[in-house]
């Protein structure tokens, strides 16, 4: 599918529980809180975790008579026809004519997509110029890129997820002449450095090593996620001003800086991206 115009950032894993909804909505917000132009697409049509966070977030605003930045959002439900053919089609054109509606009108869109192989996860990950992996910070884990020599911490085998992300760049880069840019993100780290988290990030190295792909500095656990999604706001909303709350708390400051790093890490495009003033720690 040839486009132009806005840069595309896929949060992608097969693995569920991985936190790609929350990555994702985090990346959006922080792109809109600096200024740039952002569309979302949720592709998970089971879980639609992502827009359960828009909708949170624009019911919790009305409430609360807020203005605070939101992606102009679409979520894709997959088509239930008896012809997968159909079927594929289907969700094809609904997937271009909701690309089509924005590409040159945001500067980012970004595509959160469910824990399993579908066609609507393969069109994104076809689309991706960034493609974000969020792993949760475990030997199992991995397992859904490759499985790994437990004597030696060395990728064995190619694994379905990553086969999957493998096709997607070739065909790629045989249709536009660039790859993906693909990137592992540890989330859910212990605050307690651990053999396990050594083996971890060492294993995530030799797997991103045979796959030619990126492991970013990772966002550790924090029961702040898990709280802010009921009201669908995020560590860059100025939550003292929203809820009353400490916006200054050593975990909230915490999470904002890994989230900036992150975004740092995806070297993403002109315009540059600026940090809000009024967001600094």
């Amino acid at each position: 599918m040839a486009r132009r115009g806005a840069h595309v950032i896929v949060v992608g894993n097969e693995k569920g529980g991985s936190g790609k909804s929350t990555t994702a909505f985090h990346l959006a917000i922080y792109l809109l809180h600096a200024g740039h132009k952002v569309a979302s697409i949720d592709v998970d049509s089971r879980q639609q975790t992502f827009t359960h966070y828009v909708r949170n977030r624009r019911a919790h605003l009305r409430e609360h008579g807020l203005d605070l930045p939101n992606p102009q959002h679409f979520h894709l439900p997959s088509a239930w026809g008896d012809s997968v053919k159909e079927n594929d089609q289907a969700e094809f054109d609904m997937f271009r004519r909701a690309v089509g509606e924005v590409e040159d009108r945001v500067d980012f869109v970004v595509i959160d997509t469910p824990g399993f192989d579908t066609n609507l996860t393969r069109l994104a990950h076809s689309m991706a110029d960034t493609l974000v992996t969020p792993v949760n910070d475990s030997l199992i884990d991995i397992n859904v890129l490759a499985r790994i020599d437990p004597e030696t911490g060395v990728p064995t085998s190619t694994s379905h997820y990553a086969r999957l992300v493998q096709r997607a760049r070739s065909e790629r880069l045989a249709v536009t002449g660039e790859s993906v840019d693909w990137v592992l993100v540890r989330n859910r780290i212990s605050m307690l450095g651990s053999r396990n988290a050594r083996q971890v990030q060492s294993t995530l190295e030799a797997v991103a090593m045979r796959f030619g792909c990126r492991v970013s500095d990772g966002i550790a656990e924090r029961v702040i996620f898990r709280s802010l999604f009921a009201s669908g706001l995020t560590v860059f909303d100025p939550l003292g001003e929203l809820s009353g709350g400490d916006a200054s708390s050593v975990s909230h400051v915490a999470a904002r800086q890994e989230y900036r790093n992150l975004v740092a890490s995806l070297n993403l495009p002109q315009p540059q991206i600026v940090e809000p003033m009024r967001l600094s720690a």
